[in-house]
């Protein structure tokens, strides 16, 4: 193993530690004998790879007293910002819609059968089955749009749908309970795919993230009315007891 390659081999090692927590951040790290022992590599090798470290924001080497990890770590590559679930939403009707209309263009045949294949399976009873239909569904019309760029935007907003966990719960939420809206709204952006019409596969998406968002509200308002209700009854039953006691 190269010199290069092992200083970044123990640099990796040294971020997996921070990530988990065993060199928590804040913390100076152990010496440069202790992790060369460590790690069993040399002392010029762990000064290297403390070097990148800093350089890429994880340590930072302070003359005369050690090396720290960081209070703020750096995003590790492919890591996902913190959306809310309205913030996606207003994305995906901004760059799926015009996925829509560029596929609306070119889609083929067997592309449009695959979608209504699809389309028939977000009838099914089965909720899992439903939601990876649904998946896939926006990902084959981004597919069929033909833009590379495009089809990473929309996988990479559907990785956020799936990933962040108060996003998925927004979504859970909506979906399970308007199933039937859905479908219909998937249904009239097939039609529009298959009439070829760029403006209406294009306004029948707008309408189904319109209805989304809509939907999250009122999910929302339901649930800081019932948030509020909740202290309220709690105060409620607070004064009761204290006036039992007087």
């Amino acid at each position: 193993m190269t010199m290069k390659r092992l200083y970044h081999d123990i640099a990796d090692k040294i971020v997996a530690l921070i990530n988990d927590g065993v060199f928590p951040v804040g913390t100076r790290l152990p010496g440069e004998r202790e992790l060369a022992e460590r790690f069993d590599v040399s002392r010029v090798t762990i000064r290297e790879a403390e070097i990148a470290l800093q350089a890429i924001g994880h340590l930072e080497i302070k003359t005369g007293s050690g090396v720290y990890v960081c209070a703020k770590q750096p995003k590790a590559e492919g890591s996902l910002p913190n959306v809310s679930a309205f913030e996606l939403t207003e994305a995906r009707s901004l760059i799926e819609s015009e996925a829509a209309a560029l596929a609306a263009k070119v889609v083929d045949d067997s592309q449009l059968k695959e979608l209504s294949m699809l389309l028939d399976k977000m009838a099914d009873a089965d909720e899992e089955t439903a939601n990876k239909a649904d998946r896939l569904f926006h990902a084959k019309i981004a597919e069929a749009s033909g833009n590379k760029a495009m089809i990473h935007s929309v996988e990479t907003l559907w990785r956020m749908r799936e990933e962040l966990p108060e996003v998925r719960s927004a979504y859970a939420a909506v979906c399970h309970d308007d199933a039937e809206s859905r479908k219909a709204e998937h249904k009239l952006i097939l039609d529009a795919l298959i009439a070829h019409n760029p403006e209406a596969a294009r306004s029948a998406m707008k309408a189904h993230f319109f209805r989304l968002i809509e939907a999250m509200l009122d999910v929302t308002e339901k649930q800081a009315l019932f948030e509020v209700q909740q202290r309220a009854n709690a105060s409620r039953e607070r004064f009761l007891a204290t006036a039992q006691l007087n």
